[in-house]
């Protein structure tokens, strides 16, 4: 069950304008990426469904946050059918993303009072999800379907929408100065923020730094 309600959750996530996004099997790393990530002053964190045992290892993190960061607010994400959604929600989670729009998820975590943001690459999917309930509607894959430019070119019509580009976020100062320039209030950032050659060489303190910059 959620531990967070779903207004505190947007609007955590309008505030702090980060998601970072980020996957690993093994629950000693995930603590830590969680702990730095905290420590750089994130609270949002989305734990991608990817691997095998991907569940088990969400819900440790769950207990974890829940014990040692109660502020930090964990979601799950790459969920694409309803069957995973109920499984996540029930383990813990505050929010759920997906690289596509689902009908069946967004009614479940509608009827749960859960924030959904669906990956969304047309005018006409991200009004759909505005119709399914979305406050949030993740942009994906955020670089191919047009970046900053198509941001800014939905929200002339539509400027009530709240979009959250996912792939093709970077780290610098301009990509990111590009994005919220398009009228973004948020994005998710994963390999660029959480990078692979970091996990590896237990940089923790490089992950950390990268989140406070």
């Amino acid at each position: 069950m959620a531990s967070h309600s779903k207004a505190e959750v947007l609007a955590t996530i309008n505030r702090e304008g980060v998601v970072p996004v980020f996957y690993d099997a093994d629950i000693g790393i995930t603590k830590e990426v969680a702990r730095r990530l905290v420590a750089g002053g994130i609270s949002t964190i989305e734990f991608t469904n990817r691997g095998d045992h991907a569940f088990e290892v969400f819900s440790e993190l769950e207990r974890y946050c829940s014990s040692e960061h109660p502020d930090v607010i964990l979601g799950a994400g790459t969920v694409m059918d309803e069957v995973t959604a109920g499984t996540y929600l029930n383990l813990g989670a505050n929010f759920i993303v997906g690289p596509s729009l689902d009908r069946r998820v967004a009614e479940l975590c509608n009827r749960r009072k859960v924030a959904y943001s669906p990956g969304c690459a047309t005018a006409t999917e991200i009004t759909l999800a505005h119709e399914l309930g979305c406050e949030i509607v993740k942009v994906f894959p955020g670089d191919l379907v047009g970046g900053p430019a198509f941001v800014k070119a939905v929200r002339g019509p539509c400027p009530w929408a709240l979009l959250m580009p996912t792939g093709g976020v970077d780290i610098t100062a301009e990509s990111l100065s590009d994005w919220f320039a398009a009228g973004v209030p948020c994005v998710g950032i994963g390999s660029k923020l959480v990078s692979r050659d970091l996990v590896q060489a237990a940089d923790w303190t490089a992950i950390e730094r990268r989140t406070s910059d």
